[in-house]
């Protein structure tokens, strides 16, 4: 079989997380800048060997004072680990539309397996002839795995910032 190279498309791409603060509310934030690219045995996405880095210095929350707190060594610690990374191995597949995909996050120079669940798009030719194929992808990590200890706790006892994460990540990929 002939190995088939994807490049993400960062235009038509994003790459979210959600958390919970004083366990009322859910922030979302974002990576702006981030990478990925995917190597297929043809089309075969249950072959799929990914390859992804999201740029720390990148993170957006609408909140210049928060996405600062955040690059700092209370969470990210930009400085020391300016990039979160994650090399999937495999993909399995559920349905006609559904995968799980399986790989290992590195964030703060821990890494970590992590599983996520992916909803296929499909595979479509734009009006320039290059072949796309779009996933959408949904997960959940314990930020506290990856040293991301930060805790304070508010007057009323509430925790400033839920311990899990949720991961929302729509891609979409060029075929090379």
């Amino acid at each position: 079989m002939a190995t088939t190279n994807w490049n993400i498309d960062s235009t038509h791409s994003e790459v979210q997380f959600k958390v919970k603060h004083m366990m009322i509310s859910t922030v979302t934030g974002q990576f702006n800048n981030f990478t990925a690219t995917v190597v297929t045995e043809e089309n075969d996405f249950s072959t799929a060997k990914i390859d992804f880095t999201a740029e720390i210095s990148s993170i957006s929350t609408n909140n210049e004072q928060r996405d600062g707190h955040l690059k700092s060594g209370d969470f990210f610690d930009a400085e020391n680990h300016p990039q979160i990374s994650f090399k999937g191995n495999g993909m399995t597949k559920v349905s006609d539309e559904e995968y799980q995909l399986n790989g290992e996050l590195t964030m703060r120079g821990v890494t970590k397996p992590v599983s996520l669940k992916a909803e296929f798009g499909g595979i479509a030719t734009d009006p320039w002839g290059m072949v796309r194929a779009g996933f959408t992808l949904e997960g959940k990590i314990n930020r506290k795995d990856f040293g991301v200890s930060f805790s304070a706790i508010t007057e009323a006892g509430h925790l400033l910032v839920s311990d899990e994460i949720r991961l929302n990540i729509n891609a979409e990929f060029v075929k090379q």
